[in-house]
């Protein structure tokens, strides 16, 4: 069982930045792909970028391509996602979520956290 806690949500102006961290906990951390998902008032819940176990390969939704940065830390059992260049359409519940292949494409996740805001003010 993996358990995830997001951290580092807030509220920043547009163009801002921010760091968001998700820390893990559970033995499969190290074998599992990572990912971060948001969800906007009203919307659905959408990928946003993803992580291979070893950290050698990314994937981003579109929309964020060049702007955000997936990381691992695979001995702090922590996943980040730094984001610049913010804009008010990245205004969103952010959520942290663990898994396979599927997660990967930002599909199906196994493990999910609680999610943290984020608000980008215009």
């Amino acid at each position: 069982q993996v358990q995830l806690v997001e951290s580092g949500g807030g509220l920043v102006q547009a163009g801002g930045s921010l760091r968001l961290s998700c820390a893990a906990s559970g033995r499969t951390f190290t074998n599992s792909v990572m990912a971060w998902f948001r969800q906007a008032p009203g919307k659905e819940r959408e990928f946003v970028a993803a992580i291979s176990s070893s950290a050698l390969s990314t994937n981003y939704a579109d929309s964020v391509k060049g702007r955000f940065t997936i990381s691992r830390d695979n001995a702090k059992n922590t996943v980040y996602l730094r984001m610049n260049s913010l804009k008010p359409d990245d205004t969103a519940v952010y959520y942290c979520a663990a898994g396979k292949s599927s997660c990967y494409r930002g599909q199906e996740c196994d493990h999910w956290g609680q999610g943290t805001q984020v608000t980008v003010s215009s």
